[in-house]
């Protein structure tokens, strides 16, 4: 696809904006209507639901690893040079950050992306969680906060295990990547008609998936076209939730890719929830709802401990995971066992209401 024209016409960074609010957009509007929600997939393992949550989440995974491994097999795309396999990245900030991760998400009631989707629907819970992961994680990104990072993350390295990449750790060439995905692609279809998950959920979860494979083409392209070098990413939301904290105190800041897919999930998210009647105001005062000090608890968590994975369950989950990175598998393993175990001692008790509804309110 050729980007010259618009970067002619409005610019590099703002090219870049305007394909973030395009691919932040798809994965708003599927992931509004899907319920996408990593939290609520690992409740119903740990609460034995109707695994629909699940197997919107199982869709989503298998969607984004089956489509950038296409792209990667056709020679759409090329993640050598990126933040992933590049330079060594950090197993030993994948494995705290992710479970610190995972915890928060679980005393929160959802993940970064999911409260950003609940925020747009008019959950004010949601929209002080994300304020406060924000808040938390600039602090971890470029601010007080930063050497406890490091001294975390310098723990351990891919570099200790030979690389990131996990095909070549299997002694396996590039194209099994496409079996990988094939295989998670079948068993995410054999989940959904086990436990009979609605269209709208499976169909919603491929979206999302799908956004993210449409996030590494288009900045992959970009990144061929712009005389400043970029590197080529996918969706992530709390690096934009950091750097859009950077930009409003920064002067030297522009806004580009992270503001674009800010602005295009919130306002698909919330055209969604308008259109289908959806959108319902929630405050700290509806019956049953935790202290607002376990909202900011889980929030400050997410927002260190996602920085310190290098991407929470979107960045790290299907962004990292669909290019087979071992760091960003570990982080999302991580985050799948803190939220398990946070669960468990948290929340011992399993909500006796629908799961699609319980996740609705959170």
């Amino acid at each position: 696809m050729d980007f010259i024209p618009l970067i002619d016409s409005i610019g590099e960074n703002a090219t870049a904006l305007v394909g973030g609010i395009v691919i932040g957009g798809l994965f708003g509007f599927f992931a509004q209507r899907s319920a996408f929600c990593t939290r609520s997939a690992v409740l119903d393992l740990t609460r034995r639901r109707d695994y629909a949550a699940l197997a919107t989440w199982a869709a989503g995974f298998a969607a984004a690893v089956l489509g950038v491994q296409l792209l990667l097999n056709y020679g759409y795309l090329d993640v050598r040079d990126t933040r992933f396999f590049s330079t060594a990245q950090s197993l030993s900030g994948a494995l705290i950050g992710g479970t610190l991760f995972g915890v928060g998400m679980v005393l929160a009631r959802g993940c970064v992306s999911r409260m950003l989707i609940l925020a747009a629907s008019g959950n004010l819970r949601a929209l002080y969680v994300t304020l406060v992961i924000a808040i938390v994680g600039y602090a971890t990104y470029a601010g007080v906060l930063v050497p406890l990072r490091d001294a975390a993350g310098g723990l351990w390295s891919t570099a200790a295990i030979g690389g990131n990449d996990l095909l070549a750790h299997a002694g396996l060439g590039p194209s099994a990547g496409l079996v990988v995905g094939a295989v998670l692609a079948l068993a995410a279809l054999a989940v959904a008609f086990a436990v009979r998950a609605s269209a709208w959920r499976v169909l919603g979860g491929i979206g999302v998936g799908a956004s993210v494979v449409a996030g590494w083409y288009f900045t992959y392209t970009l990144s061929l076209q712009v005389f400043e070098p970029i590197q080529a990413e996918s969706l992530s939301y709390i690096r934009p939730l950091a750097t859009t904290s950077a930009l409003a105190i920064s002067p030297d800041a522009f806004a580009g890719l992270d503001q674009g897919v800010l602005i295009g999930t919130l306002v698909a998210a919330f055209l969604a929830a308008v259109a289908f009647r959806e959108f319902r105001v929630v405050t700290f005062s509806e019956p049953g709802t935790p202290s607002i000090l376990r909202y900011t608890a889980g929030a400050a968590l997410m927002g260190f401990g996602g920085i310190l994975a290098v991407g929470c369950t979107i960045g790290a989950g299907l962004t990292g995971g669909s290019v087979l990175a071992v760091s960003s598998l570990v982080g999302l393993g991580s985050m799948i066992a803190g939220a398990a175990v946070a669960d468990r001692f948290v929340d011992r008790q399993a909500v006796a209401v629908p799961a699609h509804d319980a996740v609705a309110v959170s």
